[in-house]
């Protein structure tokens, strides 16, 4: 008797290697700079690379020649460098994020100047910015090359060194966006000179995030330093900025799952509450200060849990409000037919995460566990 085969199977495994590099600097477009043209030029046989240039339209506000800097950079270096078209403005803040139609703009103004896969775009901004920019550039012809220059202490620390694009939609956080890397990352120091106060110590909160999880030298770096950088002492941020950074880049390196396939997010620490509570606040709450308050309600968790000493929990929340960073607010309280409208920030992480829940607790200073469930009751204490 002959069976019939009613399926057949071929199986593909391959892998491909992503190096980018993450520079630090100061004036990058001045004329004796060469980091951004030698950056791009890295990879390439001689030759004219096409750049087209999107600038968060903050940037431009608080720095008016800014326009005119980038186009005098590429002047300068005609035959290595062309700029395609004048720098373009593209709205910043997490509002920006919730307009679909913001990325769809950024698509069509690099189509207007048929770059190829070859060519290059140049992202200047905070992080929603440059997810904005990011994600149209990784839609065009399935990839333009993307090279960042953070311009907060967010992006220079977390968002704009990593792998993520995305933009809000449906009132969920992210709902849409790519795993990207970028062709090049490009921190210049200079721009955070004029940040306002809220974006200076609203990346802190991610320096936090990590450190509590990851490294307690840095944490007690950060409590030591903490009214230094409320006080914007700029060797202090620095420091943080680098050793935060290296930290994401660790994690994206070697945690084996780069594009996050599983459900694990440890980086993730303390922003299920976050993500809903700028929803909650129409975006009145930034995201560094949701993550503050974020991360102390999940250190209270893990202090119930048993996981944190109460002495560890009393060093985040001082460390934490001592930058000047909020702690508590009371969007936290606020119900809905008698449920916490918080606590659907949890399921709303569930499905972000793939159906199972997983949240990254603290188990110590510097060390992570992670639960598959959130006890509802704690968390309303």
């Amino acid at each position: 008797m002959s069976i019939e085969k009613t399926h057949d199977r071929l199986d593909q495994r391959f892998s491909v290697s992503y190096e980018y590099p993450v520079c630090f600097t100061r004036n990058i477009l001045a004329a004796d700079n060469d980091l951004l043209c030698d950056t791009i030029m890295r990879l390439s046989e001689p030759r004219e690379h096409r750049v087209q240039v999107f600038i968060d339209s903050g940037v431009i506000e608080a720095w008016p020649d800014i326009c005119d800097r980038v186009e005098r950079y590429f002047s300068a270096r005609r035959g290595k460098l062309k700029l395609e078209g004048p720098p373009l403005p593209v709205s910043g803040g997490e509002q920006s994020k919730n307009n679909r139609n913001a990325a769809e703009s950024v698509m069509e103004s690099i189509a207007g100047q048929h770059l190829c896969r070859q060519s290059y775009v140049l992202a200047i901004g905070g992080g929603s910015a440059l997810d904005i920019i990011g994600l149209a550039a990784a839609l065009v012809h399935r990839g333009v090359r993307l090279v960042r220059l953070p311009t907060t202490v967010l992006s220079q620390n977390d968002s704009g060194v990593g792998v993520k694009n995305g933009i809000d939609a449906y009132g969920v956080k992210n709902f849409a966006g790519t795993f990207v890397p970028p062709f090049a990352v490009l921190v210049d120091f200079d721009f955070l000179s004029t940040l306002p106060q809220k974006y200076w110590v609203g990346g802190v909160a991610e320096a936090f995030k990590v450190a509590i999880i990851k490294d307690p030298d840095l944490f007690t770096y950060l409590c030591n330093n903490a009214e230094a950088l409320r006080d914007r002492e700029p060797v202090v941020m620095e420091q943080v900025i680098r050793r935060t950074a290296a930290l994401h880049l660790a994690h994206i390196a070697t945690s084996g799952d780069p594009f996050e396939f599983g459900t694990s997010r440890p980086l993730d620490f303390g922003h299920w509450s976050a993500h809903r509570l700028e929803i909650m606040s129409n975006y009145e709450i930034g995201h560094g200060q949701a993550v503050a308050i974020g991360i102390c309600l999940d250190s209270y968790y893990a202090f119930r849990q048993g996981c944190l000493s109460s002495e560890q929990l009393d060093a985040i929340v001082h460390g934490i409000r001592a930058t000047g960073l909020p702690v508590w607010s009371d969007l936290l309280e606020r119900k809905t037919s008698d449920q916490l409208d918080i606590l659907a920030g949890i399921e709303e992480f569930r499905e972000h995460l793939g159906g199972e829940l997983h949240v990254t607790l603290p188990d110590g200073i510097g060390a992570k566990l992670e639960t598959c469930d959130m006890d509802a009751g704690i968390v309303r204490e």
